[in-house]
C-alpha cells in the first residue's frame, strides 16, 4: 500500500547545475519522471540552461552515467531516474541492488549529491501510480531531495582560510 503524497516545500537553488540521468527503458514512465524532476527544478529556481540530460539504455547503466556526469565538473548534483518492473526471474533483484549500490558509490566517490529516482515496482500499474503530475511524482520528489542535499553541501563547504 502506498502512502499519500505530501507536498513538500521546494527549496530554492538558483545557479545549481544539475544532470538528469534518464533510463530510456520504460520511457513512458521515465519520461514522466523526468518531467516531474524538471517541474521541481523550475520551482527551485534552477535555470533550464543549468540542466543537462543524459539518456542511458537502462537502469543498470544509470550509475555509470551519473559518475560520468559528476566527474565532468560541469554539474553540482545528479538526479538518477529509471524504472524496474519485477518479472518472473531474479533478474529484477540483481539489477535493483546493483543500481542502488552503484548510485550511492558514485555519489560518495564523486562527492556530490545524487538522488535515487529509480522506481522498483511489481507492475506497470504501480509504476503509473508513481508518476502523476505534480509533487506526488517520484521524479519531482527526487529533484527536491537533490536540491536539499546540494544546498546542504554548499552550506558546509570548507571556508577559504579555515585550514580545512
Amino acid at each position: 500500500m502506498s502512502r499519500p503524497a505530501v507536498a513538500q516545500p521546494v527549496p530554492q537553488a538558483p545557479g545549481l547545475r544539475v544532470a538528469l540521468i534518464v533510463s530510456t527503458y520504460h520511457d513512458g514512465i521515465t519520461g514522466r519522471l523526468a518531467s516531474g524532476a524538471l517541474e521541481a527544478l523550475a520551482a527551485a529556481g534552477v535555470a533550464a540552461a543549468d540542466i543537462e540530460r543524459l539518456d542511458v539504455p537502462g537502469a543498470y547503466e544509470v550509475p555509470f552515467g551519473a559518475r560520468v556526469a559528476a566527474a565532468s565538473g560541469r554539474i553540482d548534483a545528479v538526479i538518477c531516474l529509471g524504472c524496474l518492473i519485477k518479472g518472473e526471474t531474479p533478474h529484477f533483484d540483481y539489477i535493483a541492488s546493483a543500481v542502488s549500490h552503484g548510485i550511492m558509490q558514485a555519489s560518495l566517490q564523486q562527492g556530490i549529491p545524487m538522488a535515487f529516482g529509480v522506481l522498483t515496482v511489481n507492475t506497470q500499474e504501480e509504476a503509473e501510480a508513481r508518476v502523476p503530475e505534480g509533487p506526488g511524482n517520484k521524479g519531482f520528489e527526487a529533484a527536491v531531495a537533490v536540491v536539499t542535499m546540494a544546498n546542504l553541501a554548499r552550506a558546509w563547504q570548507p571556508r577559504v582560510g579555515s585550514g580545512a
